[in-house]
């Protein structure tokens, strides 16, 4: 067991689009009644585009290009940048449907504080690295690699009150479901609450 353990400790980060929880959500997620597709506003027949500015492993971002949105990915980390790269490159040459999905998705590197002003986004995504467990239970290895990485986002209101001034229809939050809001954001107009995580909803238009 300590063998297992200590290869899993030493294993990298890698993003991958083509097999594990991605594809097993891409075929068994449940579509746009999962519950992030409803708080983007992905209903009716709407396919708003979107921007995930916080974009960390890239789940999120194709979990929405699969359902067919236009979305954009903003990553400040270097290396998260240059991981989420590697992984749309090697799903894009499966060809196929995985193929269409990352040309739904565009990544940028930069600071999403600067660069939400200058794109033009319906809805926008924000998921920082959340805080600290107020249980015991160990968060995921592949979590607190990615937090290695990225660091605390200890500017996180300030990203969510710039996307709220560049967002045309709606801006969400994804946060753990019993965390304390973010403190010095006004009150978001609606929430969409999971077990583990809620979403918290911003209507700008």
């Amino acid at each position: 067991m300590k063998q297992a353990a200590d290869k899993q400790t030493a294993g990298e980060l890698r993003v991958d689009f083509v097999s594990g929880p991605v594809a097993h959500r891409l075929r068994f997620g449940g579509g746009r009644g999962q519950a992030l597709p409803k708080a983007m506003g992905l209903r009716n027949g709407k396919t708003p585009s979107i921007i995930d500015a916080t974009a960390g492993l890239g789940r999120d971002s194709f979990l929405l290009a699969s359902l067919g949105a236009q979305v954009t990915l903003i990553e400040r980390s270097d290396k998260m940048h240059a991981l989420l790269a590697e992984g749309m490159e090697r799903a894009a040459r499966e060809g196929g449907e995985l193929q269409e999905i990352i040309g739904r998705m565009t990544l940028l590197h930069g600071d999403a504080k600067d660069l939400l002003p200058q794109l033009d986004g319906e809805a926008i995504l924000i998921d920082p690295m959340h805080p600290p467990r107020k249980t015991t239970a160990l968060v995921k290895l592949e979590l607190r690699q990615v937090r290695e990485i990225v660091g605390a986002d200890e500017d996180a209101a300030d990203l969510v009150r710039v996307a709220l001034d560049n967002a045309r229809s709606r801006v969400v939050l994804k946060w753990p479901a019993k965390a304390d809001p973010i403190e010095g954001i006004r009150p978001c107009s609606h929430q969409i609450r999971g077990k583990t995580t809620r979403y918290d909803v911003w209507m700008t238009g």
